[in-house]
């Protein structure tokens, strides 16, 4: 009986120990997500004057702002990550949309606000890449974790999930690997 008691001890203490440290990795993971939100929320924010200033220089671009418009509104309605996600891709393909536009028009590119606009948002967006980069590294941890032996065993069991990583998508990892064509 006390054999018994003592292998039910060692489960109780296993399970325990397991469980909290699952529970540290998916706090980790939303903590990066959250570092990640607060410089998508800086974007989200800035890009409306950056299209502003865009718009008075090249008005009849109208699907460009549309898009944006959308991807801005598919940011506000996701109601979960992998949902963001899919929006912030969206977006992201957008604002390479309107610097294709900004190059049409040299006027724009000298314009002070423009500068200032863009340069911030540059800023921002290498935020954004570290920030993803440190949160699908939580991701990726978290998720080897909850596969891993002995983890694996009960991981399921207390609730743990493969959670999504920050991923750029297929679309926009293709136009990503395509150089853009450069005229002078």
């Amino acid at each position: 009986m006390l054999a018994v008691a003592i292998v039910a001890g060692f489960v109780i203490l296993f399970i325990i120990g397991v469980y909290n440290r699952l529970v540290a990795l998916r706090q980790e993971c939303k903590n990066a997500f959250a570092d990640v939100d607060v410089y998508l929320k800086q974007r989200f924010d800035l890009i409306p004057n950056l299209v502003e200033t865009v718009k008075g220089y090249a008005a009849h671009e109208k699907s460009v702002f549309e898009e944006i418009a959308k991807a801005r509104a598919g940011i506000s309605s996701a109601s979960n990550i992998s949902d963001r996600v899919q929006a912030e891709n969206q977006l992201s393909m957008g604002v390479r949309g309107l610097f294709a536009v900004m190059e049409n028009y040299p006027t724009l590119k000298a314009d002070g606000n423009f500068q200032r606009l863009m340069a911030e948002l540059s800023d921002i967006e290498n935020k954004v890449s570290a920030a993803r980069r440190f949160f699908n590294n939580a991701v990726g941890e978290y998720n080897a974790s909850i596969q891993q032996f002995p983890a694996v065993l009960v991981a399921p069991t207390l609730g743990f999930k493969e959670e999504t990583m920050f991923d750029l998508g297929n679309d926009a990892r293709t136009q990503l690997s395509t150089a853009p064509s450069v005229k002078f």
